[in-house]
């Protein structure tokens, strides 16, 4: 199935267009389409540049981060998740390709949950089925092999996935 079949199966069911503009060097600034939602500075590490703001990988680590934490919370206490229940970490490994172009290679997330969201009767449930809801994460595993990982605070696996 090539790329445009693919899309044309898909139905749209919205569209929003980001801003870039580069500044000096390799900062770009990133102008979101959301009036109360700050610009973003974006950087390279060096040689290139000077690391003044994240470059495209941590960013689409923080993407896949944000959206399953969301999703979870969102499973499992709908709109009012209680606060500070819930802390992510998702780690890169990048690889050089065949043509020694630098790639991520694979990502693996970890979301470390508090007692208050292991003791809601939703938990069981939401832990195997929040990441079919994760729009980017499901987006991103088409192309990047990624691992999820549910843990409690000392870090017994709760959920892993397949």
């Amino acid at each position: 199935m090539t790329t445009e079949t693919h899309a044309s199966q898909a139905t749209e069911e919205g569209r929003f267009t980001i801003q870039l503009e580069q500044r000096e060097g390799f900062e770009i600034n990133v102008a979101f389409d959301w009036k109360r939602a700050a610009d973003l500075l974006m950087d390279e590490p060096p040689p290139l540049g000077s690391t003044n703001g994240p470059n495209a990988s941590r960013l689409l680590a923080a993407a896949v981060g944000n959206c399953l934490s969301a999703s979870l919370l969102y499973c499992i206490g709908k709109e009012e998740p209680p606060d500070q229940s819930l802390r992510t970490e998702v780690t890169c490994v990048m690889v050089r390709n065949e043509k020694k172009r630098l790639r991520i290679g694979s990502m693996e997330v970890r979301l470390i949950v508090a007692p208050a969201l292991l003791e809601s009767k939703r938990f069981e449930r939401c832990k195997t089925l929040f990441e079919d809801f994760c729009v980017v994460s499901a987006s991103v595993r088409a192309g990047i092999p990624m691992r999820v990982l549910v843990v409690d605070e000392a870090g017994n696996l709760l959920h892993q996935s397949d």
